[in-house]
């Protein structure tokens, strides 16, 4: 390695650790991190700004709005409040169904703002009818990080493979004559629910919901059907534009752009045809994470100053000769790897570096990286349920628990639910992986 590539990958681990640690903030710490590459000229200014892809920054942004919009139309206090009258009293089967649901929204939607959509529904439930809130929110974060790459708009990594493969919308269902992201995720996603709903029978043994002395209907939530219908025709065209895109030819970004901004017209014009009140523009960007939206940004920078000085190249080289000899132990190390790395680091950083490595490794080879891709995808998903360090959708959840709750939660009761889960999660999602995915390739 020369001088530009130690000091490339130096910087990048120094900011990873700080981000990591939380000694600084992990925007400052992703920005000096990009400050430093320019400064040593690793990249120029101008290199770091070209880097960044800013379609997947648009879909972010574009996605967030419409899922504020949406939270905002009674939609999930309806469906979760229809689940809890299909409980019929039974807390296990609430508590899965509750978290089952979050992880399909989730394939749409933001994991963050799926558990900021459902926990109070959780917590009315566990007021009402005496029970802890800690294990029913922790698995609904659980569930919700789950199913975020089953699709490509429900979290950041699968808009990052779209980034460097050029993957379609239709490829998350099905690709290269085989089903994909969603049909693999949804079996692990069923056993997984199936065995926590086991687990969940015998902890709350006893404990019964009498739903049937509430009032309230499903549909009182929905305080203005015109608004929740409006929110949910403009996010069911956009998803289907996105779907389309080969046809329409546009960005993904430039799609969710108007999307976004159609919503936000028909709000504006039509405002006193709603009788529920219209969040104003600057209220509805304010809402906005926009911590994330620059540290994602300079994650994008980050990354490229590391495949700019020819250190993802020299990565890539270094794994070849093992892929090359067997893709079935090139991908069960990949995937066993990958889970515990993203259980403990910024996962987003993780794989992204990591894409850009199989990228370089298909052109030098001539393999077909799909079975190395997707590997990497879900177990840096899965993985990524390991701690709060690994997922802020948990961090959100325990958060909101221990106050609820009024209590501290032990580090001990936090794994006790974490680590079965991904461990469950990943022995369900690698056996069918290597089925469809690893050994038709495997020569």
């Amino acid at each position: 390695m020369d001088f530009v590539q130690t000091a490339s990958l130096v910087i990048f681990l120094a900011s990873i650790i700080l981000v990591i640690t939380g000694w600084i903030d992990s925007v400052l710490a992703a920005l000096l991190g990009i400050l430093f590459m320019v400064f040593f000229g690793i990249m120029s200014d101008l290199d770091a700004f070209k880097i960044v892809d800013w379609n997947v920054i648009i879909i972010l942004l574009s996605i967030w709005i419409i899922s504020g919009y949406f939270g905002k139309s009674g939609v999930p206090d309806f469906l979760s409040a229809a689940i809890l009258k299909l409980s019929k009293g039974n807390v296990a089967l609430f508590v899965t169904m509750i978290g089952a649901l979050a992880g399909f929204v989730s394939m749409l939607i933001d994991n963050v703002v799926v558990v900021l959509m459902f926990a109070p529904v959780i917590f009315h439930a566990c007021r009402r009818f005496k029970f802890k809130a800690f294990g029913p929110v922790l698995f609904l974060a659980l569930c919700a990080n789950f199913m975020g790459t089953a699709m490509l708009l429900g979290d950041l990594p699968p808009q990052m493979l779209h980034s460097v493969s050029g993957i379609e919308f239709s490829g998350f269902i099905w690709q290269l004559g085989r089903p994909s992201s969603l049909f693999i995720l949804l079996i692990s996603y069923a056993v997984t629910c199936w065995v926590f709903y086991l687990m969940f029978r015998r902890s709350y043994k006893g404990i019964s919901m009498d739903v049937a002395s509430m009032d309230e209907r499903p549909l009182d939530h929905i305080k203005d059907k015109p608004f929740a219908i409006v929110v949910c025709v403009v996010f069911a065209l956009t998803i289907l534009a996105m779907a389309l895109r080969p046809i329409f030819g546009y960005h993904l970004g430039f799609i969710a752009m108007w999307g976004a901004i159609c919503l936000i017209l028909i709000f504006e014009i039509f405002k006193d045809r709603f009788t529920l009140e219209i969040p104003s523009l600057e209220h509805v960007l304010s809402e906005l994470d926009w911590r994330a939206v620059f540290f994602y940004v300079a994650l994008f920078a980050l990354v490229g100053g590391l495949e700019h000085s020819g250190v993802i190249k020299l990565v890539s080289n270094m794994i070849t000769p093992l892929i090359k000899q067997s893709l079935v132990i090139g991908s069960t190390l990949l995937f066993w790897v990958t889970a515990p790395i993203v259980g403990i680091v910024e996962h987003d950083a993780y794989i992204l570096t990591m894409l850009y490595v199989i990228r370089d490794l298909a052109k030098d080879t001539g393999m077909n990286p799909w079975p190395l891709y997707w590997m990497l995808l879900w177990a840096g998903t899965l993985g990524s349920n390991l701690t709060i360090a690994g997922a802020p959708a948990l961090f959100v959840a325990k958060n909101l628990a221990e106050k609820e709750d009024e209590t501290k939660i032990p580090l001990k009761s936090f794994l006790g639910m974490t680590v079965p889960y991904v461990i469950v999660s990943l022995i369900a999602c690698y056996i069918p992986a290597m089925l469809i995915w690893v050994f038709p390739f495997a020569k």
